[in-house]
């Protein structure tokens, strides 16, 4: 017996000093790349065999008032909330509330036909696919724009392709899929996500912005080549207080942002990712079926990868296929993307860089993820 417990008390402090080890190397890694790029913060997690192993925040939660950056602190994610819809509209469909094949017109209450193909039906599954010709070249904080019978323009909301044949990113598309949510469940977009995704799930966070802890929010900012200094964004925490208590549902839903608003931290990022890389499942229960979840990563096109608000890509990680999303507004950018048959996965935030590419992916992000990868999962 006094064997077992010295060798497992050995065992025990070799797992601590390689997890000492492997933390070491990700923060010289992570502190490197804000050496040489120009980056405000980052707040990051890691996840193997499904479950959380590392969360660290490098950098500054808020430059001017000298705050340095916490696992509590909480980010407006940008375009990776575009799952949150995605999940929320599958739930309905499993509640055979709606089909992903319905005509998107008679779900969302006025007509979505690009004239110049009036004949082709423009479904739900268009529209969680960017494969609608939606586009948001009249912007997308108003459903106004696309409505037929309050904008003589409308038809400059849609592409020349016919629906169903091309593929075009379009934030519009997600607003309308939050009033569409409104209209079936008969909840604002904001508490039907929170009643029905993040309580079951135990995540702290949100759309509205009123409804959440202020001094958690991590200051966002735009980085400015010209001066080369990073200018604050406060519109990515804008409240919107007077037009959410005047919201009619289903129709000024972009308030809320569902394409792009929602609030959350990395650490509550990476458990609800890891529901994702589950199929649905949590410890609860399940929030989407595996049936659901397969149809919102399973890429439609070779070409684009894009599935339901999910996206798969070998050019994030050299050698790994990973499925997730990507977010970048008011100088955020963000990446949550995990391996569901090995079991791993890497969500980085980061609130303000100066922004560069490489294949398609933010520099600073790439970099800090294949740090991640590299120090905890390779």
């Amino acid at each position: 017996m006094k064997k077992r417990l010295i060798v497992a008390l050995a065992l025990l402090i070799c797992i601590v000093n390689n997890s000492n080890a492997q933390a070491n190397i990700a923060e010289e890694g992570i502190k490197r790349v804000m050496q040489e790029e120009k980056v405000v913060g980052f707040s990051v997690a890691v996840v193997k065999n499904n479950k959380i192993i590392y969360t660290h925040s490098f950098g500054m939660q808020d430059i001017e008032k000298n705050i340095p950056l916490s696992d509590k602190a909480i980010f407006r994610i940008a375009s990776i909330s575009k799952s949150f819809s995605a999940t929320s509209i599958m739930q309905l469909v499993e509640a055979k509330k709606i089909s992903l094949d319905d005509d998107f017109s008679k779900l969302v209450g006025f007509k979505v036909r690009n004239p110049k193909f009036p004949e082709t039906v423009i479904t739900l599954r268009m529209i969680l696919s960017h494969t609608s010709s939606v586009n948001d070249s009249q912007g997308y904080f108003s459903l106004d724009v696309i409505n037929p019978a309050k904008n003589t323009d409308f038809a400059k909301c849609y592409n020349n392709y016919e629906p169903g044949k091309g593929y075009a990113y379009c934030n519009l598309n997600f607003n309308m899929t939050g009033a569409v949510i409104e209209k079936i469940s008969g909840e604002r977009f904001d508490q039907y996500v929170k009643h029905h995704i993040l309580d079951p799930l135990g995540l702290y966070g949100g759309y509205c912005v009123d409804s959440l802890d202020k001094t958690r929010f991590a200051t966002l900012y735009e980085y400015n080549k010209d001066s080369t200094k990073f200018i604050a964004a406060p519109a990515a925490y804008n409240p919107r207080s007077e037009e959410v208590k005047n919201h009619i549902l289903g129709e000024t839903t972009p308030i809320f942002s569902p394409t792009g608003g929602m609030k959350i931290s990395a650490t509550d990022l990476a458990k609800y990712m890891i529901m994702h890389s589950r199929h649905g499942k949590y410890k609860g229960g399940r929030i989407i079926s595996k049936s659901s979840s397969i149809q919102m990563q399973t890429k439609l096109s070779d070409d684009e990868g894009y599935g339901l608000a999910l996206e798969t890509t070998d050019k994030l990680i050299p050698g790994e296929t990973m499925c997730g999303h990507t977010g970048s507004a008011y100088g955020l950018y963000s990446a949550m993307f995990f391996n569901v048959d090995k079991k791993f996965g890497i969500v980085v935030i980061c609130n303000g860089c100066g922004p560069s590419y490489d294949s398609g992916f933010n520099n600073v992000i790439k970099k800090a993820v294949n740090t991640l990868y590299e120090a905890f999962i390779k």
